[in-house]
Formats: C-alpha cells, sequence, structure tokens
C-alpha cells in the first residue's frame, strides 16, 4: 500500500478530488468545527497527512498553529512540504501511523482518509482511545474519512450513490468503477460502521461526539476530551 500512494503522490490532490465527493467541504467542516480561539497557539497532529492538504485549512483557521504531519509514504510527504512551504508552524515526521510513539500532548488530532485503513474494529477503537491519552484537556479529535452504514440495504444505496458521482463529476466510466476504483476500495479499505464509531468515542470518554458533516458513506466526526 506504501508503494502505491508514493506513486499516486503527485496527482494525489488531482485523484481525491475527483474520488471523494464534496472533498473541500469535507475538509472545510473539519477545521471549522475545531473548538479553539483562531489566534490559539495550537499543538495539532495530523495523522496520515497526504499531501498536506487537511494542514493547511487547519493553519489557515489558525495561523499560530503547529502541525505535526505523519505519513508513511515519503513521496506524500514531499508534495506536503511543496503545498506547506518552508514557513514555521509545520513539522513532518515518516512513519506509519498505526505504530506512532505519540512525544507530546495535543490540542487536537485531525485525520482524513487514513484511520479506515486500521485493519478492524478493534484497532479502531483501540487507536481512539490512544488519540484521547494523548490529547491535552479540552482537546478535539476528529475524522474525515469513508464510512458504512448500519444496514446493508442502506450500505447498497450509498455504493449506488458514489457510483454516481464518479459517473457525473468523476468522469469514470461504469467499468474502471466496478474493476479499479471498486476492487481498489475492497482490496485496501476497511472501514467501520459509522454509528459504532460514534459509540466506541462515547464509550472511551470523548465528550461532545457528533457527526458535523456527511454525505453518504462519507463524513466528519469526532469529540473533546473533558477538560
Amino acid at each position: 500500500m506504501k508503494e502505491h500512494f508514493d506513486g499516486e503522490a503527485p496527482d494525489f490532490d488531482a485523484i481525491i478530488n475527483r474520488l471523494i465527493p464534496y472533498y473541500p467541504r469535507m475538509i472545510e467542516a473539519l477545521a471549522s468545527v475545531l473548538p479553539f480561539d483562531s489566534a490559539a497557539p495550537l499543538e495539532v497532529l495530523d495523522l496520515g497527512c497526504g499531501t498536506g492538504t487537511v494542514a493547511l485549512e487547519v493553519k489557515r483557521k489558525f495561523p499560530k498553529a503547529n502541525i505535526t504531519c505523519v505519513d508513511f509514504a515519503p513521496a506524500m510527504l514531499e508534495q506536503a512540504r511543496v503545498k506547506l512551504g518552508t514557513g514555521q508552524g509545520f513539522r513532518f515526521q515518516v512513519g506509519d501511523f498505526r505504530s506512532l510513539v505519540f512525544d507530546r500532548r495535543y490540542d487536537a488530532v485531525v485525520s482524513s482518509l487514513a484511520l479506515h485503513h486500521l485493519e478492524d474494529d478493534a484497532s479502531k477503537k483501540a487507536f481512539y482511545g490512544r488519540i484521547l491519552s494523548n490529547l491535552n484537556p479540552g482537546g478535539a479529535f476528529y475524522n474525515a474519512d469513508v464510512v458504512l452504514a448500519s444496514a446493508e440495504g442502506t450500505q447498497a444505496c450509498f455504493m449506488e450513490k458514489w457510483k454516481e458521482y464518479l459517473i457525473e463529476h468523476g468522469k469514470l466510466t461504469l467499468d474502471r468503477i466496478e474493476n479499479f476504483t471498486f476492487k481498489q476500495y475492497k482490496d485496501e479499505d476497511r472501514p467501520a460502521r459509522m454509528i459504532e464509531q460514534l459509540k466506541w468515542l462515547e464509550d472511551l470518554g470523548f465528550i461532545e461526539v457528533d457527526v458535523i458533516w456527511k454525505h453518504y458513506n462519507f463524513a466528519v466526526y469526532g469529540g473533546r476530551k473533558p477538560n
């Protein structure tokens, strides 16, 4: 999978905007919901940062934020360095977030289209627990990701709506969708049920858990650590 993302790095932004419905709105929603003053000098961790799109949006909302960008694909981090520039406020770290050793506590942990790669539900819940443990009191965690419906029929509807978007907006053929895009999704992605993930967050101790933005099988959700 690392080779896959390294190979896509130069074209990743174009690919994501073609494949993910209304991705700019999704990321804007994630950054906007962070419950801090815009002038706050936040410590932010971006897990699976890709080309730095989320980090850039967070920095726009919070100019004094210090953002640690973590990704296991070096080519992705190179693209992030280009996008984010060489100014102060960014730290780049090559590494797999699944085995990340948190070296500090953060005011916010964010992620986009990465955490669904955790292997199973138990791994996801355990990782959310690690995030909570490494947030400062009052800190926030928000994830923009692909999710599953609660029922098979609803999930089938989600996939049909995604297919419609890919045909209309992504300009993909039905053959490419069925034999490449959806096949890659089934082979590489391990999304979890939206409703279950909200319950995990509450069970772990997050408060103010909510879904901030949703378009069928894509959502922004998260919560806050108690003060």
